[in-house]
């Protein structure tokens, strides 16, 4: 087996790099790539320069190490907004708007219709019928005042 390490030589990196690449086709998460990407490297590098097998392992480590943290930065600079911001977060779409309680607040807890479903609310004691701001979420519990 070390025969073939020592035969191929420079090729192994960008074998490697192929193996990585192909793994993250399988298994996508954008993790693999970046560490056949640095092979890659190596491997490009290592055919221009005759350099130790220590410093070509060094260099993959830098570079795989590198490119994550540089890629999610570069990611969230580029990320486009959404036409959807509070898609699965429906109780934050809530938040600033006014409705008029379904059940009285006692104890600290009631409930709100909002179109078709029912919330439950924490607040101070209000009768039903008052009409409450949404200041706050914590789930699918909205957190209210009065209005």
């Amino acid at each position: 087996m070390t025969d073939i390490v020592v035969t191929l030589g420079t090729w192994n990196w960008l074998i490697a790099a192929l193996v990585l690449m192909g793994l993250e086709l399988l298994a996508p998460g954008v993790f693999l790539f970046w560490l056949g990407l640095a092979a890659l490297i190596v491997g490009i590098v290592s055919f221009a320069i005759d350099w130790p097998w220590q410093a070509q392992l060094l260099t993959f480590a830098v570079l795989a190490i590198a490119a994550v943290p540089l890629w999610r930065r570069f990611a969230q600079r580029t990320a486009t907004p959404s036409d959807h911001a509070f898609l699965n977060r429906r109780a934050d779409a809530l938040v600033g708007r006014v409705f008029t309680l379904d059940k009285p607040i006692v104890d600290g807890r009631g409930t709100v219709r909002v179109g078709d479903t029912v919330w439950r609310v924490d607040g101070p004691d209000t009768p039903a019928g008052s009409r409450v701001k949404v200041v706050g979420t914590d789930g699918a519990k909205l957190t209210v005042t009065a209005a």
